[in-house]
């Protein structure tokens, strides 16, 4: 099976056919994509690190489990936000779930409507993580062409250490440090120590459902 990934998408897993059929149905008439699978085997298999939007999984699966399903994503490093379908009997499973990480449950019988809403939000979430991922992505590798005494600088500048401070501390002549100053905001892409403590806050970033 192909599946473009340029657009949210919606992966439902369900093996229960009419749940499917009515979901997708209403996920179609409100124009969001989606894909479903009757088992986690299938949807497991088919999965690719690639994929944008969210998971739509049932709990209670025949084979392996939602939950069993939603360990082994979180094992393989699934960013994608799962919104849980589960029983009045799952409750509690659904809390654990939401523990590790899962964006949201819904208990069944539940409204289309409502349901799809949650997918709204769950690719709004989805596409917080990529921008996040692309703009730490694109951090690191400017770190990266940083040398280590150019590391050392940086880490005093972030400090607040004046350039007088700096010079002292590693032995170093203050135009050697302003060079450095000079160099690292190059790097970075930064005017000031400000705007290098901002760009740096987005690697400690993480978003929240």
């Amino acid at each position: 099976m192909t599946i473009m990934t340029t657009t949210n998408r919606a992966y439902v897993i369900d093996d229960d056919e009419a749940i499917c059929d009515a979901l997708a149905w209403q996920l179609r008439t409100r124009k969001i994509e989606c894909t479903t699978w009757s088992s986690a085997e299938d949807f497991l298999a088919a999965w690719q690190p690639d994929w944008s939007g969210c998971i739509v999984l049932d709990i209670r699966l025949n084979g392996i489990c939602g939950l069993d399903c939603f360990d082994t994503l979180i094992e393989n490093h699934c960013q994608l936000p799962v919104i849980f379908i589960t029983g009045h009997g799952d409750i509690q499973m659904a809390v654990e779930a939401l523990k590790k990480g899962a964006f949201d449950f819904v208990e069944k019988p539940f409204n289309h409507n409502n349901l799809v809403d949650r997918v709204l939000a769950a690719f709004e979430l989805n596409d917080q993580r990529r921008r996040i991922g692309a703009d730490r992505e694109a951090i690191e590798e400017r770190l990266s062409s940083l040398t280590p005494r150019e590391r050392e600088v940086m880490d005093l500048i972030l400090k607040g250490h004046y350039n007088k401070v700096i010079a002292n501390e590693l032995v170093i002549s203050m135009r050697t440090v302003e060079a450095h100053r000079s160099h690292i905001f190059d790097k970075m892409k930064v005017h000031s120590a400000v705007e290098l403590a901002q760009l740096l806050a987005v690697l400690k970033e993480s978003p929240t459902p």
